[in-house]
């Protein structure tokens, strides 16, 4: 069962209202974010790749990448398996992640079915392909295919923000946050939108790309 799945904006309301009524202090971040975003991306082939390019550089940076890749046909399974790392380094891919993007490119994943994969099954499968770790695999069930239900406790941004609004002495760990987040089931993907926006508040700066 995939679960609830975040469409619309309305959607991302019920559950900020639903997280609003069972905890004063998520109530008190609401109140100072107001409305928060949908964040729906694309799912697919590409959408990892672009995680893959992402990791390790500034947004600028990998935009750069990503428009050369785009302008040499590098976004599709079949190219980048045709290609040469050199030919995937000329596009200025490291050869590490040349090697990334080769490895899902020839992982023959059925993105369609992920669509309706349980979850557990989407974290299992992306995570199988080097390059692809669980914060990848959450982030991507997460906004690529809209589950209402995941949450990404590795995720710096979102252990301060839960540092700062719980007035803890440190920032969580992974174990402790990921449990942590199960009291905002079944809306923790509504959470984590929540928090990333009050850390943007609270530290006047943004979250993950």
């Amino acid at each position: 069962m995939t679960g609830r799945i975040i469409e619309s904006a309305e959607d991302v309301e019920e559950g900020a209202a639903h997280l609003a009524a069972l905890c004063p202090r998520l109530r008190h971040a609401y109140d100072l974010t107001g409305p928060l975003p949908l964040r729906r991306n694309a799912d697919g082939f590409a959408e990892l790749l672009s995680a893959i390019v992402s990791q390790q550089v500034s947004v600028a940076s990998a935009n750069a990448i990503w428009s050369r890749l785009e302008q040499a046909g590098f976004v599709e399974p079949a190219r980048i398996v045709a290609v040469t790392d050199d030919d995937l380094r000329a596009v200025g891919l490291s050869r590490q992640k040349a090697r990334y993007a080769r490895a899902l490119a020839e992982a023959g994943i059925d993105y369609d079915a992920l669509r309706v994969a349980p979850t557990s099954d989407v974290i299992a499968t992306l995570t199988q392909v080097p390059g692809i770790g669980v914060w990848t695999a959450e982030i991507y069930a997460m906004f690529s295919l809209g589950r209402a239900d995941v949450f990404a406790p590795g995720d710096l941004a979102l252990q301060e923000a839960v540092r700062l609004l719980y007035e803890l002495p440190e920032r969580p760990k992974e174990r402790a946050l990921r449990q942590m987040a199960e009291e905002w089931s079944p809306w923790r993907a509504v959470a984590a939108r929540l928090l990333w926006a009050y850390y943007r508040v609270a530290k006047e700066r943004e979250g993950i790309r």
